[in-house]
């Protein structure tokens, strides 16, 4: 009856579980999601509870219930095997996710015995009987998950990490979680001040108390190499490739931190054996890509005239895999960015022109995100393209985004140069004298702006926007 449909809604939504985290299928491919899970089950040693879970949440998205009961049965086996003591604890998100998945699939009743079998769990489980209740091996699988659905999720990852924290500041899976989320918000927002990063504590912590996840131990070393720290990070690398010397979770990050000191045949070397056992990653094809450009630009950096069949080949091979990339990852904004580069590169303008489109397009750029593309669009239009004025559109663009990062510097310095080159070379017009004086004035210099202002309005006298900008700026001095 739909009077029991509706309360069962409601206790549904008391769950907590993968339906009741906001996850949004929007954010995320599916399909590479769901490659990804797989690949972490087939080789990652630690609890696959969790991977299940998630998998089931993915099949649901997917319109496959069928599929997704199969793998909550999954989570159950690793429950019994991994923690029979504590089926009851280690099983409510599961059960949560069973009860979600039958209430979609209209069997009310075996939803509501999923319902009630974790409110008795809970009632038993915790002191005060409420449903919610507050586990932390519950805030991890929802720290797990989040990693999962992207960078728009990591605040809250973070967050569910340190929740898990409170109740048990040593446990080494918690720790790992919170690190892994901290280096991933610190790398998301490309930071400006790359002094000391927040992440370099929870790392070294997540490492002592995991001295066997090579994962970890990578990403600290990647860190180190950021700090500038490099001779300290490749001990790490080494101690972990011997440990592990074929786990494509580790080697990816291996060949990162050789191609980004510059040993890129190293890396290359690295990333084709991790290829070999994982031959979908995109991740492995995205650095894959990076390496061949790096040995574009080693080239024609130490040749004067570099032959130019090597020249197509490396253009070649980085296109190819950044096009796979791009082609299995439809939401992965870099591997975009960094594929049109390269199109441009090739003078394949329509392409460059269409896969900077589609990189825009993607439903959930960052601030950051959107000033990286202003900047790269910017340099094509005005390098490739050869229209100075379209490039200082998008660098203005970049610009007024407020968020203070390295693109949006990136943007400022651009500008700026190109600015005053026109200028220089009596080209100025109007409108690039008022453009200069908004980069001085979000720069702070008021005194460069409020000369660029009165030159703007000495070559266009009754622009009300150059006089309202005067205004203000006289205003503030």
């Amino acid at each position: 009856s739909t009077i029991s449909k509706n309360s069962l809604k409601s206790s549904l939504l008391q769950l907590e579980c993968h339906f009741t985290w906001t996850l949004l299928r929007q954010d995320v491919d599916l399909d590479d999601l769901e490659e990804t899970i797989g690949d972490q089950i087939e080789f990652f040693i630690k609890s696959n509870i969790t991977n299940y879970n998630l998998l089931s949440y993915v099949c649901h998205l997917k319109n496959s219930n069928e599929e997704a009961l199969r793998n909550l049965q999954k989570a159950e086996e690793e429950v019994k095997k991994n923690h029979p003591d504590e089926i009851a604890r280690r099983s409510l998100v599961t059960w949560g996710n069973y009860a979600w998945i039958y209430y979609h699939m209209e069997r009310y009743e075996e939803a509501q015995t999923y319902v009630s079998k974790v409110e008795n769990s809970c009632k038993k489980l915790s002191s005060t009987a409420q449903q919610k209740i507050q586990l932390p091996e519950i805030y991890a699988e929802q720290g797990w998950a989040l990693l999962k659905f992207g960078g728009k999720y990591y605040k809250r990852a973070k967050n569910c990490f340190e929740n898990a924290l409170k109740n048990e500041p040593n446990n080494p899976e918690y720790n790992a979680g919170y690190a892994i989320a901290m280096y991933r918000l610190e790398d998301f927002s490309y930071r400006l001040c790359q002094d000391l990063g927040p992440s370099l504590k929870p790392l070294e912590r997540a490492v002592e108390l995991n001295p066997k996840d090579t994962f970890i131990m990578a990403l600290l070393a990647l860190k180190l190499q950021d700090l500038k720290r490099v001779d300290e990070g490749e001990r790490y690398i080494e101690e972990a490739m011997q440990k592990t010397p074929d786990l494509p979770y580790f080697l990816r990050y291996a060949a990162k931190f050789y191609r980004r000191k510059g040993e890129v045949d190293k890396a290359l070397k690295i990333l084709k054996k991790a290829l070999a056992v994982t031959p979908k990653s995109a991740f492995l094809h995205h650095q894959l890509g990076l390496c061949y450009r790096a040995k574009l630009f080693q080239l024609k950096k130490t040749t004067r005239y570099p032959p130019q069949e090597q020249v197509e080949e490396l253009i070649r091979l980085s296109i190819f895999h950044f096009k796979t990339v791009t082609d299995q990852k439809t939401k992965f904004f870099t591997a975009h960015t960094d594929l049109a580069n390269m199109y441009a590169q090739a003078k394949r303008y329509e392409e460059a022109e269409e896969t900077f489109q589609k990189a825009f397009q993607i439903n959930i750029l960052s601030c950051v995100d959107k000033q990286h593309f202003y900047y790269n669009y910017g340099n094509f239009q005005r390098f490739h393209m050869k229209s100075e004025s379209e490039a200082i559109r998008y660098y203005t663009e970049g610009l007024k985004i407020e968020e203070d990062s390295y693109p949006r510097k990136q943007c400022g310095n651009a500008l700026k140069k190109l600015l005053e080159q026109r200028i220089q070379k009596g080209l100025g017009g109007a409108t690039d004298f008022a453009t200069l004086g908004l980069v001085h004035n979000l720069n702070g210099e008021t005194h460069e702006a409020t000369e660029c202002y009165e030159k703007a309005i000495t070559l266009c006298p009754d622009n009300e926007e150059y006089l309202s900008a005067l205004c203000e700026l006289r205003l503030s001095i």
